[in-house]
């Protein structure tokens, strides 16, 4: 009953999408080219061959996922992949690391006749979710075309376990509809169980991975440009985090000489970023303007996509942002740590506790509670560089014990691959 309901709701909500969709496109929100895809329709027409679709809502989830579908493609040669997400960054992040063939598209909104374009169009034979956006529209019409579906890295918060329970036995009944669920922590795992569904193992897709790519041309030509000085790097920091890092930081860098590397989660707040900087007295020079460093530089404002890799190479320490500000829930410190950095990280990492926490453990992340406390751990590690070196390590090796994660992924993914000759 309330799953139809929420259905014909949302079949009647649907004559006002476009011209929501287009005043998010106006708020930066959408993109104004492709806003069709959000309505179910494409140009791309749908390759030939066994194809299986992947969700996951922005970058982290998506990202984590490349792992799977090039093992997938690497397995089973004439598979056909299709992601979708519903973030512009999201987009534009996918577009330079997707593999050769794969399909983006931006995520149809939940209504029926978005859903029922879009499966009609791709018609998938298998529909992979990551995490946790998972729409009823989408999962029914999967049902009813006998499309199978999995549930991977499954991550299900406190705050979304208490709003299921008015729903209870909708929720249950869609939540057991997927063939494979894989946790991707403990407190998932126990939530799920709570609803009635059958878990497999633990699986945190964001654990693995390979090495964020680098750009050896743009990282030596910065290199010249720093000169030997001492790099901090900011990573994927929002609102209100760029002046408590820069702030926090002030003497560091004043008295030290240090470079602050500050690179922005969504580069369009470049502009106010180095407004509020320059107010602030610090020299800035900005990545997208081709600013060159010089010895008074004190921040580098990075405000490009895909160069994170470059910047946590020339990095000597690492300030994980989305963790100093509320509703944010942290980013993946093993990004860092893949390629050998520890992390200073806020005290805001609902989204990653189960990630950080071996990290803590290990001495490979530290948590400053206040600004004073990330000033403390800054300043620390520039005067004790053997600390930093031996977190550094500990980060690196903590991040390779992690490898063996992708293997048992696969091995419960693989029995439900169209073709595959165990085919579930």
């Amino acid at each position: 009953m309330i799953l139809s309901l929420y259905a014909a709701l949302m079949r009647l909500f649907h004559i006002f999408v476009p011209t929501l969709l287009w005043q998010r496109a106006a708020r930066g929100k959408e993109d104004p080219q492709r806003l069709n895809e959000r309505l179910g329709v494409t140009t791309i027409a749908r390759p030939d061959g066994p194809l299986i679709w992947f969700h996951g809502v922005s970058v982290g989830e998506s990202v984590s996922a490349l792992p799977v579908i090039n093992q997938l493609l690497n397995d089973h040669p004439g598979l056909r992949v299709l992601i979708t997400t519903a973030t512009t960054t999201s987009a534009e992040i996918l577009s330079k690391r997707l593999p050769d063939g794969v399909i983006h598209q931006y995520a149809p909104v939940d209504t029926p006749q978005a859903v029922e374009a879009f499966l009609a169009h791709w018609n998938p034979d298998l529909a992979v979710y990551i995490e946790s956006d998972i729409w009823p529209n989408q999962l029914i019409a999967l049902d009813k075309r006998g499309t199978p579906r999995l549930l991977i890295s499954a991550r299900i918060t406190e705050k979304t376990y208490k709003g299921w329970q008015a729903i209870k036995g909708p929720m249950s009944r869609l939540l057991k509809g997927f063939k494979l669920v894989l946790p991707q922590e403990h407190d998932s795992e126990t939530r799920l169980k709570n609803m009635g569904v059958t878990v497999g193992p633990i699986g945190n897709l964001k654990t693995i991975g390979d090495a964020l790519p680098d750009d050896a041309a743009a990282r030596e030509t910065l290199e010249e440009q720093i000169m030997g000085r001492t790099v901090i790097l900011a990573a994927s920091t929002h609102p209100t985090e760029e002046n408590y890092i820069a702030s926090a930081l002030e003497g560091v860098l004043r008295e030290t000489g240090a470079l602050l590397i500050v690179a922005p989660r969504h580069p369009v707040r470049a502009e106010s970023i180095r407004f509020d900087f320059e107010a602030l007295g610090f020299k800035v020079a900005q990545r997208s303007k081709l600013d060159s460093l010089s010895e008074a530089t004190h921040i580098y404002l990075a405000d490009t996509l895909g160069e994170l890799g470059v910047f946590f190479r020339l990095a000597d320490m690492v300030i994980m942002a989305g963790s100093f500000s509320e509703k944010i829930g942290g980013h993946n410190p093993l990004e860092a740590a893949r390629l050998g950095k520890a992390v200073i990280t806020g005290r805001d990492l609902y989204n990653w506790d189960s990630v950080y926490a071996p990290m803590f453990e290990a001495g490979a992340a530290f948590k400053a509670d206040d600004r004073e406390m990330l000033g403390f751990y800054v300043k620390a590690f520039l005067t004790t560089p053997g600390a930093m070196l031996d977190a550094n390590r500990s980060a690196l090796a903590l991040a390779q014990r992690e490898a063996g994660t992708l293997s048992a992924v696969m091995a419960h993914i693989t029995p439900f691959v169209p073709g595959a000759t165990d085919a579930a």
